[in-house]
């Protein structure tokens, strides 16, 4: 986008009455904007008469219907920048300040690498004595292009009238300050504003369209990723200046590395969050691991006792074999401890052989206790027999007793 410089009243004969609003103490706020040519598109010069248009409109003071012209053509093209600035322009001649601003924001946030809305809007809320605004407004615009002359002039004005307001502050509290009064003499000096006022003064600028110039096609195509640029210009002096120089160019080197650091730092607390995830993950399937190797190491060891159970049965070894049912051995009922292990020694020393054999255990763990059900096969000199037995453990210590038994067929 091309800018023309600001351009004091007292410099165009037109701009007679705006003049003596600054000399009488207003504040008047406007821009100076050049045409430019909307390479992208392939009705640039469309576009360039149009805009053209509303320039001249504004140019000869018809500020409505250049609004007018301005939102008709906003109306098919409501993402166009060019039209957009100007109709801030327009907006500010006008004295519609509110309205300017929104306009000014939006494209900030539409176009947050142009330079030129923010300088914009700092001039508008200077004008209204909101310096803080303004000074953010600034910093905004500088960060965008750190080549932007304009924008480091008007945030030195904007700095100087905060300076200005403080040092009236201080000597509010303490009027015998020599310091503070020396201060505010030079600073008042520095910003041409010997009053004292709180607002400074802002010159009306004219504005000057560049006539539209041709565009080959290969020059629009070259220009479709950056369609708008800005013109050098030397721009006018006044205290805060509105748009003039500075080309809308890509981020500054500095903020892209500050991006960098960014992406780096959220990358790195990726990785750190993934490996914490891969982590718990990995803990979780060691523990799962460990419980089912435990869980084996139980059944093996259900599964072993109820083998050597069998096999001191087998060898009709009583004490031994008595020894695996636990004192909470479910008797028959009726019985007593005492009896039912005197009838199970009879039935075991009677038999000259006994062959105890265990086929298809099946083992189920459940925390202390444990259930085996089993085919069992007896065989003895007076008797063989063949079925299903359940039996039921509980573990007691670190060993596994028999607290329950049932045969079946």
């Amino acid at each position: 986008m091309f800018f023309a410089p600001c351009r004091s009243a007292d410099s165009d004969p037109s701009h007679a009455s705006a003049a003596s609003g600054c000399a009488s103490g207003r504040t008047i706020i406007a821009v100076s904007v050049a045409l430019a040519l909307m390479a992208a598109l392939s009705s640039a010069p469309v576009f360039a008469d149009d805009l053209s248009d509303v320039s001249q409109l504004l140019r000869a003071g018809q500020q409505s219907a250049a609004l007018a012209k301005a939102d008709a053509y906003l109306k098919k093209n409501p993402q166009d920048a060019q039209m957009r600035f100007l109709k801030g322009v327009i907006l500010t001649e006008q004295n519609k300040s509110t309205e300017a601003i929104e306009v000014f924001t939006k494209l900030t946030e539409d176009y947050p690498t142009l330079p030129e809305p923010y300088n914009n809007l700092a001039v508008l809320y200077a004008s209204s004595g909101q310096y803080e605004k303004a000074r953010i407004a600034l910093d905004k615009a500088i960060r965008t292009n750190p080549t932007y002359a304009t924008a480091y002039e008007n945030l030195g004005d904007v700095h100087a009238k905060l300076a200005s307001q403080a040092y009236d502050k201080a000597l509010q509290l303490d009027g015998s300050n020599s310091t503070a009064k020396s201060k505010l003499t030079m600073v008042r000096t520095l910003v041409g504003n010997k009053t004292g006022g709180t607002n400074p003064q802002m010159a009306a600028l004219a504005v000057s369209p560049t006539p539209a110039q041709p565009v080959t096609t290969e020059k629009a195509a070259a220009e479709k990723e950056a369609p708008i640029k800005a013109k050098p210009v030397t721009p006018a002096k006044v205290e805060i200046k509105p748009e003039s120089k500075a080309a809308s160019k890509p981020e500054s080197k500095p903020e892209a590395k500050a991006e960098t650091k960014i992406e780096q730092q959220e990358k790195q607390k990726q990785d750190k969050l993934k490996a914490e995830k891969a982590r718990e993950a990995q803990e979780k399937r060691d523990a799962k691991e460990k419980a089912e190797a435990a869980a084996r190491a139980e059944r093996d060891l259900v599964l072993k006792t109820v083998y050597a159970w069998a096999k001191q049965w087998s060898d009709r070894d009583v004490k031994a074999y008595l020894d695996f049912y636990s004192r909470d051995f479910d008797l028959p009922k009726g019985m007593s401890r005492k009896d039912w292990e005197k009838e199970r020694r009879a039935r075991i020393e009677n038999k000259t052989r006994i062959s105890v054999k265990i086929k298809s255990a099946k083992v189920t763990v459940k925390g202390d206790t444990a259930e085996v059900k089993f085919h069992q096969i007896y065989d003895s000199n007076t008797f063989q027999a063949s079925g299903i037995k359940v039996m039921e453990l509980k573990k007691q210590g670190s060993k596994w007793y028999i607290t329950q038994e049932q045969s079946g067929s």
